[in-house]
């Protein structure tokens, strides 16, 4: 009996600290038969302002929060430092992960990140984010500017069905 009253006491205290379904979120501008897919998580990881980004460092996870993200020539790039471990964890297995959270719904992008060492995509990048220009240069070595190819987006929630989106 003590046992049963025990769990049951459990259960209710898991079940009070449990947070409330959100209420239904719109996931209609959210369509993967739009072309404009790729646009759709631009806006979706801007409007987060912070998102986490996964790498493999040999055989370790690592993960950390990033806040740069643009659309250049019809690409989706992130922005970082050549000089960081990031950047060379990239270079030697571009398969990333990022994962990001709006209150209401995650995306989990998937896909695989090239360097584009290209004076204009650094540019573009710095251009959308003129704080970063006291630490980063267009025309310095350390500035790096991946984009994703073989993307694929997962949109998700708790009460809506998921989106995939691929560019």
């Amino acid at each position: 009996m003590k046992k049963i009253l025990s769990f049951a006491m459990l259960l209710g205290l898991v079940l009070s600290c449990t947070p409330a379904q959100p209420e239904a979120v719109n996931h209609s501008e959210y369509q993967t038969t739009n072309p404009d897919g790729m646009e759709q998580v631009y806006e979706f990881l801007k409007a987060c302002g912070t998102y986490y980004i996964a790498t493999v460092d040999v055989d370790q996870a690592r993960v950390r929060p990033f806040g740069t993200v643009n659309v250049f020539e019809g690409k989706l790039y992130i922005q970082t430092g050549h000089s960081k471990d990031v950047a060379k964890q990239i270079a030697a297995n571009g398969k990333v992960e990022l994962c990001a959270y709006n209150g209401s719904q995650w995306l989990r992008l998937s896909g695989t990140l090239v360097d584009d060492e290209r004076v204009e995509a650094k540019k573009a990048m710095l251009d959308a984010y003129p704080s970063l220009r006291g630490m980063y240069n267009e025309n310095d070595e350390n500035t790096a500017v991946f984009y994703f190819t073989n993307a694929r987006a997962r949109l998700c929630s708790f009460v809506n069905p998921e989106v995939v989106i691929e560019f």
